[in-house]
């Protein structure tokens, strides 16, 4: 599996190239800045790339631009954003297109080796890997009315660990529930939302993460 990581710190540049190199994947390109990343994306198609948010030269949102502009070359060029803090705003760009194949992690993640190669080889797959305070600040709402209201407490716990990109085993074993009790779950949080369900659980893991996105854009904040 082809990766690009943009990471300006060299410590964690270095890193996160040698403990990728030891799960197999290959590394192609390992860059500093923001500087031509979006072209370089779009050149070299990686499977999936590591991207910070704030890179070189001004340290804002360079990462994530280039990402973003990348993915409108290349729709869908599988991306797993790293950043220091939950910033809301990024998440929703990120999101934004529904393509699939998005992550947004803390950095702080990337010390749980397993779990973060777990989640790259999602976003790689097309499917999502959002950090769990992450999904907790798209499901703040405000304090604004919302249909995430009409959910039971039960429903937001699914919900939350859904939007992660975890699979219906996986949401069973993190809550400690039947697997088909997840899926009763889902079709009712499904039905509440709006959204029609579906049998590919990607497309069904996009479209709650679209609405929250929505929300997220309209509750505004960074």
């Amino acid at each position: 599996m082809r990766v690009v990581v943009a990471e300006d710190l060299a410590l964690l540049r270095d890193g996160l190239t040698r403990m990728l190199t030891s799960y197999g994947f290959d590394v192609v390109a390992a860059l500093e800045d923001g500087e031509g990343l979006a072209d370089q994306l779009v050149e070299l198609r990686p499977d999936v790339a590591i991207v910070d948010v704030r890179l070189p030269p001004t340290f804002t949102d360079e990462g994530l631009k280039a990402t973003i502009e990348a993915r409108r070359a290349v729709p869908g060029l599988p991306v797993l954003i790293l950043s220091q803090y939950v910033q809301r705003v990024y998440a929703a760009e990120l999101l934004s297109d529904g393509a699939g194949g998005v992550g947004y992690l803390l950095k702080s993640r990337v010390g749980d080796v397993r779990d973060f190669v777990e989640a790259v080889k999602r976003v790689a797959a097309g499917s999502t890997a959002l950090d769990p305070e992450v999904v907790a600040e798209l499901l703040g709402t405000g304090g604004r009315p919302s249909r995430l209201d009409e959910l039971t407490p039960r429903e937001r716990e699914v919900l939350a660990v859904m939007a992660e990109g975890r699979s219906n085993a996986a949401i069973a074993a993190r809550l400690v529930i039947e697997e088909k009790s997840v899926s009763n779950h889902i079709n009712a949080i499904l039905s509440k939302l709006d959204l029609p369900p579906s049998s590919d659980d990607h497309r069904r893991v996009l479209a709650v993460l679209a609405y929250l996105e929505s929300i997220s854009d309209h509750a505004g904040g960074s």
